[in-house]
């Protein structure tokens, strides 16, 4: 079986351009050490200054809604965190608040932050930024002030009407969030 390493990816897209190919990846990279290159439309949800790249995960899940007669509410994601992009090296869980929990205990409970936000992709849940409203314990979530959820597939609201109000539906999504902390030679 054969791993993808992201840096080799880069380093082939920078080479081809450099042999003046032209390739436009529909997926964020990573091409510095401060997260993903993001396209135009979501400078929104760049990295804050000050703020610096501390990991990179990859979520599996879904986003729940509930219909209240009307439409579709957002209830809560519910998802596994991995290390690698295969879904492989399980680190921690991401639930209701939104609330992201390590192997190790440590927790990040963020919110959005206001005017931000993009959707490369029509039939996937937004690209966001949030920020910390409270983080605790040792390990991974350890001292993060904010999250970047990229690259997603899925998860939106379905387009049908439910069947009766309070019908719960689960709808399948990945993702890559991009996790930083305050970065001290910043200052």
């Amino acid at each position: 079986m054969y791993r993808v390493n992201t840096k080799h990816i880069v380093r082939v897209f920078v080479l081809l351009s450099i042999i003046g190919l032209s390739l436009q990846p529909t997926f964020a990279t990573v091409d510095n050490d401060n997260g993903p290159e993001l396209p135009d439309q979501c400078s929104s949800i760049a990295a804050p200054y000050g703020t610096k790249l501390a990991y990179h995960v990859y979520a599996n899940g879904v986003q729940i809604y509930r219909w209240n007669g009307a439409s579709w509410d957002f209830v809560a994601p519910r998802a596994t965190l991995y290390a690698e992009p295969n879904f492989f090296g399980e680190v921690g869980t991401h639930y209701a608040g939104p609330t992201w929990e390590s192997k190790s205990g440590s927790k990040f409970k963020g919110t959005r932050v206001l005017g931000t936000g993009c959707t490369p992709d029509p039939t996937a849940i937004a690209w966001i930024l949030l920020e910390r409203v409270v983080s605790s314990g040792p390990g991974l979530f350890e001292a993060v002030t904010h999250i970047q959820r990229v690259n997603t597939t899925g998860g939106i609201a379905p387009t049908y009407a439910g069947s009766s109000v309070g019908t719960v539906v689960e709808i399948p999504y990945t993702a890559e969030y991009y996790l930083y902390r305050a970065d001290k030679s910043a200052n």
